[in-house]
């Protein structure tokens, strides 16, 4: 097959104790599953279905030191316990849906928050807001023969030392195995994808300089510091 152009590299992420890379094929991200966090947003924790959307493939970033956004002047953190999916499945039963979990990272929906309230007062798609470069920091991915399935665990982010978002998973409204088997429900899941599970409360702008820390009981931490553009 001849390229007009040579092909990018695959977007990847490191697995710990292993030299071996997880391929990125698809990022998709749950939005408003903490009750705490969809109250923070005006919302009410009880919907009837989760809610998702996409980041692309090659906003993953294990850098520690990122430039400041384009495009904005309010951007926002979000700490999310990420899922990696090993196994395909469509339409996956709840019962069987940790088969398809390959291991869990920690990673960051870092959000444009000024361009997605703008885009949802117009009522026009907030892509911009979500999916942008370095979009989504993340740190290596623990596989489950090493942490189990986690059902439980403190989650935290702090900046510059103090501490903004905690919860627990366990707080999860739509929990680990929902969330799989309704998404497949409407898209192929396939190895490479990783399910990004929601925020809890205390999201909140990040300033040139700011030094984020965020920390998942059975996974680890991950370190961002962002600088000038």
């Amino acid at each position: 097959m001849h390229y007009l152009f040579e092909p990018l590299s695959v977007p990847s992420i490191s697995v710990r104790e292993t030299d071996a890379r997880f391929p990125v094929r698809r990022i998709w991200c749950v939005g408003r599953n903490y009750g705490e966090h969809t109250r923070e947003m005006g919302g009410d924790p009880a919907h009837d279905l989760p809610i998702f959307f996409a980041k692309p493939s090659d906003a993953v970033t294990m850098e520690e030191v990122l430039p400041y956004p384009l495009h904005t002047e309010n951007l926002h953190h979000e700490i999310e316990l990420a899922v990696a999916i090993g196994q395909q499945g469509v339409n996956i039963p709840v019962q069987t849906a940790l088969d398809h979990v390959f291991g869990y990272a920690l990673a960051l929906d870092m959000t444009r928050r000024d361009l997605q309230a703008v885009a949802k007062k117009s009522g026009q798609p907030w892509d911009l807001s979500k999916g942008f470069d370095q979009s989504c920091p993340i740190s290596g991915i623990v596989p489950v023969s090493q942490s189990g399935h986690l059902v439980k665990g403190r989650i935290s982010l702090a900046v510059n030392g103090t501490v903004r978002q905690q919860g627990d998973i366990s707080d999860l409204i739509w929990p680990i195995p929902e969330i799989i088997s309704i998404l497949s429900s409407f898209v192929e899941l396939r190895p490479g994808d990783l399910v990004l599970t929601g925020t809890p409360s205390g999201v909140g702008p990040v300033k040139v300089g700011d030094r984020l820390e965020g920390e998942c009981e059975g996974v680890g931490k991950l370190h961002v510091r962002y600088t000038e553009r």
